[in-house]
């Protein structure tokens, strides 16, 4: 912990996210030397961001807000262990938020709460005029999607998605071999949100570890408002983890976009199985009958020609893995399995452990800055989603991951339902940036822009 503050000390100047801002500046171009960020909803994901944000001499947590009581006491506790300053707190009830944005002196908010009160406080924080970190997924609905993108425009105020496996130490060394060209030109890709996540589903927080079968009021943590999204809908819920890193290789909104989406979905049987056998029976959960398919398979068109298959599957027995398969005209990447194929490096028809692969091309800012991103969380990629709101707040400048990527890759929730109501059909994407795709500049991924 010491030595990542230390870091922070030394090189505000040219911070550890500089590669993946774009050359676009709105506002104020002074950097400004410390900030006041306030933290609505300190669950497991926002207390994760309220410890990266305190390791950090360039922030101020002067707001947090949750209306879970043991939450606030457990952040107060320790904060003041550590030594810090109490923050003001809000959470009397579930409006209490928009106390905090009203706060004058307050820069940036990084909003962690349930799905469905996203799109609603993000835009509540953009009209207040407060730089917006908002987890993912950003929206619900297409009507979401598009409330983040007008509000943006409508105030000027930033936007930024915080998807942190943009920043996983072998997407970004994979993200470096395609903007280098070593895969040639990109062809088709994989990727998705793959992981067994019945014991966070249906948890009551009394029975042994994964053996819970209780959600809604009943659960605790993430049950007692994710499952609801199973029990009433089918669709891919859940899509920025593999989107995400995927849209930043292909630069969707920046020359290039997604055009059309295809879904399909399996019976759905996991978590009713998973509460036979862990609740019996007669068991009154084990009664419902869950909208969501089990496996929730998607596939994107771009306008450049590649192709994207997008997977959902958190109901059934598996390892986790987001099945990331990067592929071009001279070779591909496979996550499952961690190999690399490049044509005339590569032994024929021989894969290649992806290791060295890996190593030789590391991202620069893990080269540089990765040992100071452990303990970070999520093997050290959220230390540099962090780091890259904290500098995009304190330049005034559009984030790395914008509104028109959170707008873009959330549809895919709204899009796969409505495929998978008709059959299957293909279905649109709007474009969010009205028609400015065609020529907004990639990001400089490798250089340093700080």
């Amino acid at each position: 912990m010491k030595s990542r503050r230390t870091f922070i000390q030394k090189t505000m100047l040219a911070g550890a996210g500089i590669s993946i801002l774009p050359n676009l500046t709105f506002g104020n171009a002074t950097k400004k030397s410390k900030i006041n960020v306030g933290l609505i909803g300190v669950g497991l994901r926002g207390t994760n961001h309220l410890n990266n944000l305190l390791q950090r001499d360039d922030v101020n947590v002067t707001a947090i807000c949750d209306i879970d009581q043991a939450r606030i006491n457990l952040n107060l506790d320790n904060m003041d262990k550590g030594g810090f300053k109490k923050p003001e707190v809000f959470g009397k009830d579930e409006n209490d938020y928009k106390n905090l944005l009203a706060l004058e002196d307050l820069d940036a908010v990084i909003i962690a709460t349930p799905w469905l009160w996203h799109t609603r406080m993000a835009k509540d924080a953009m009209l207040a005029g407060k730089y917006t970190g908002l987890e993912v997924s950003a929206a619900n609905t297409m009507e979401e999607c598009w409330d983040l993108v007008n509000t943006h425009e409508q105030t000027g105020t930033h936007l930024m998605i915080l998807e942190n496996v943009n920043y996983r130490r072998d997407v970004m060394a994979v993200l470096n071999m395609v903007k280098q060209n070593v895969f040639g030109e990109m062809m088709h890709f994989r990727c998705g949100y793959q992981h067994d996540l019945r014991f966070v589903k249906l948890n009551d927080g009394k029975s042994a570890y994964g053996k819970g079968v209780e959600f809604g009021d009943k659960g605790i943590s993430e049950a007692k408002w994710r499952t609801q999204h199973s029990l009433l809908r089918n669709a891919d819920v859940y899509p920025t983890h593999g989107v995400g890193p995927i849209a930043a290789m292909t630069d969707i909104n920046r020359g290039n976009r997604f055009v059309s989406l295809t879904s399909h979905a399996t019976k759905s049987r996991g978590l009713h199985n998973y509460i036979v056998e862990n609740g019996g029976e007669d068991h009154p959960n084990a009664k419902l009958q869950f909208k969501m398919g089990d496996v929730i398979t998607s596939t994107i068109e771009t306008s450049q020609g590649e192709t994207i298959i997008v997977t959902h599957d958190t109901s059934l027995p598996r390892p986790y893995s987001l099945g990331f398969r990067v592929q071009g005209t001279k070779g591909l990447w496979e996550v499952d399995g961690d190999r690399i194929y490049v044509e005339g490096v590569s032994e024929p028809h021989q894969w290649d452990d992806s290791d060295a692969w890996l190593k030789k091309y590391d991202h620069p800012l893990w080269v540089k800055y990765g040992e100071h991103a452990t303990g970070a969380g999520h093997g050290g990629m959220d230390f540099f989603v962090i780091h890259s709101f904290v500098e995009s707040v304190k330049l005034q400048i559009a984030p790395p991951m914008d509104v028109y990527d959170a707008a873009a890759w959330s549809a895919v929730t709204p899009l796969s339902e409505l495929s998978i109501e008709n059959n299957g059909a293909p279905q649109d994407f709007p474009d969010f940036t009205r028609g400015l795709w065609v020529k907004r500049k990639p990001y400089e991924w490798i250089k340093d822009t700080y």
